[in-house]
């Protein structure tokens, strides 16, 4: 490139510099996607400078409406992205000083581009940040209206994926909606440390003008100005703090693909997803393929690639800023896309979901599912719980040979390993009063899923209502 075509720094240069180097050290063809921002920010910058008195009121006037003209250029497709001009910045910037003169290289006074970067990516992480969320309520939304239609629906709790005690379908879902409630509040917390303005720490030092930050920052809806400019233009703590929240969100939802997967299969046929979510096979005609939760799953990996990749960008870099947080926006633009995308894809398919409630309450019948309660009862008897365990174990061994689960078997068969069995014993290994025995906060019982279905809708009325 010549001296002349990035005149931001070039003057110091006796020699342009090499075309590959140009291409490799460039950032425009990703951080374009700063425009918005970026134009926002110069904006406020600008009514800063004029109430100050560093550019007068028609200095202003015309920095503003040249933005706001080239802002209208990038939605429409019509700007000309310049990689010898290298970023989103300087591709601005030079659009801007085309257009009004010298009024437009004035701008600048005041900043750099370390922290106007630092400040472009604050804002729009405040914006994905919102988009998520919202998508994130939808989730809940959705988990909690469909976990209270299901109060009632029985299927098999498992530990080791091996049939443990009955539970609802209804509780169930409620556990997927805890995990993201969870995820909800680190977001929101995230956004917290991320709502702080960089504006104004220059390039390290903070600058000479008289600047006034607190108007900046309420002009651009931060909470408050950064405290140090050395940290204002190298934090790159919120980036990793969302991808951390990006990747534990995603192990989540993982998690809850691996259910759905198993679930959807013929081994289990728990649940049907509408074919809208799924895909078929090109050789074999009889498939229904959950793709949508098996991509969720896969795309889990390409989040905490990210997270480690953040880690490691960050993990040697002495202050102030390094050429070396380039690298930060393309894996945080992609951890924004793909939690996004992930998140819209269960807000869609979690309310779609059919439960097969026949097949669910079978295989609860499977397993001795029932057993714990035996040896409850067996308790509530006078009997010590070691010796109730025991009996319990001879009792399912029998049910093995015999084939038969504890519900099945006769009060004479069951006798034959405790006296102190009596009928009664059947009210407490049926699948319905297992369940239903569970009723208290937190447990499985229809009633209390009912009851933490509406606490899960108050709670996430409130976070709403403190959003608006």
């Amino acid at each position: 490139m010549s001296q002349a075509t990035n005149q931001s720094w070039g003057g110091r240069f006796s020699e342009p510099t090499d075309a590959f180097v140009e291409r490799f050290t460039a950032s425009v063809n990703f951080d374009q996607r700063l425009a918005r921002q970026d134009i926002q920010g110069s904006i406020a910058h600008a009514t800063m400078l004029a109430r100050v008195g560093v550019l007068t009121d028609d200095e202003r006037d015309a920095i503003i409406n040249g933005l706001s003209e080239i802002k209208g250029e990038i939605e429409r497709g019509e700007f000309e992205w310049s990689v010898p001009l290298e970023d989103v910045h300087m591709n601005i910037e030079a659009r801007l000083t085309d257009k009004i003169g010298i009024t437009g290289k004035k701008l600048h006074t005041g900043r750099s581009r370390n922290d106007q970067v630092a400040t472009d990516i604050r804002l729009f992480m405040r914006d994905a940040i919102d988009v998520i969320e919202a998508e994130l309520v939808r989730l809940r939304e959705g988990m909690t209206e469909l976990a209270d239609r299901e109060a009632d629906t029985i299927m098999p709790g498992f530990t080791h994926l091996q049939t443990a005690q009955p539970v609802t379908f209804g509780h169930h879902l409620l556990a997927w909606q805890e995990m993201i409630a969870r995820d909800h509040e680190r977001l929101l917390d995230c956004r917290k440390r991320i709502n702080v303005m960089p504006l104004g720490a220059a390039a390290l030092a903070g600058t000479t003008y008289p600047i006034d930050r607190h108007v900046t920052a309420e002009l651009l809806g931060f909470e408050r100005p950064a405290e140090n400019s050395l940290d204002a233009v190298s934090d790159r703590d919120f980036a990793i703090e969302f991808t951390s929240f990006a990747s534990i969100l995603l192990m989540h939802l993982s998690r809850m693909s691996e259910e759905l997967v198993l679930w959807t299969s013929a081994q289990f046929d728990f649940i049907d997803l509408p074919d809208r979510f799924c895909t078929g096979s090109s050789i074999m005609p009889q498939k229904k393929n959950p793709d949508v939760p098996e991509l969720v799953r896969g795309k889990t990996g390409r989040v905490y690639g990210h997270l480690m990749s953040l880690l490691t960008l960050m993990k040697s870099q002495p202050l102030a800023y390094n050429k070396d947080n380039q690298e930060d926006k393309e894996p945080l633009f992609d951890a924004v896309d793909t939690v996004h995308d992930c998140l819209k894809a269960f807000a869609d398919m979690v309310p779609a979901i059919e439960p097969k409630k026949a097949n669910m309450f079978e295989a609860a019948r499977k397993g001795f599912s029932t057993a714990t309660d035996l040896a409850d009862y067996l308790v509530r008897k006078g009997v010590a719980f070691r010796d109730a365990h025991e009996i319990v174990g001879q009792s399912v061994a029998y049910g093995l040979k015999a084939e038969k689960d504890l519900s099945e078997m006769t009060l004479d068969e069951l006798k034959q390993f405790s006296a102190t069995i009596e009928q009664d014993v059947f009210e407490v290994l049926t699948l319905e009063g297992s369940v239903a025995a569970r009723n208290h906060i937190g447990g499985t019982a229809p009633d209390q899923v009912r009851a933490a279905a509406q606490r899960a809708r108050e709670a996430l009325a409130a976070v709403k209502g403190e959003a608006q």
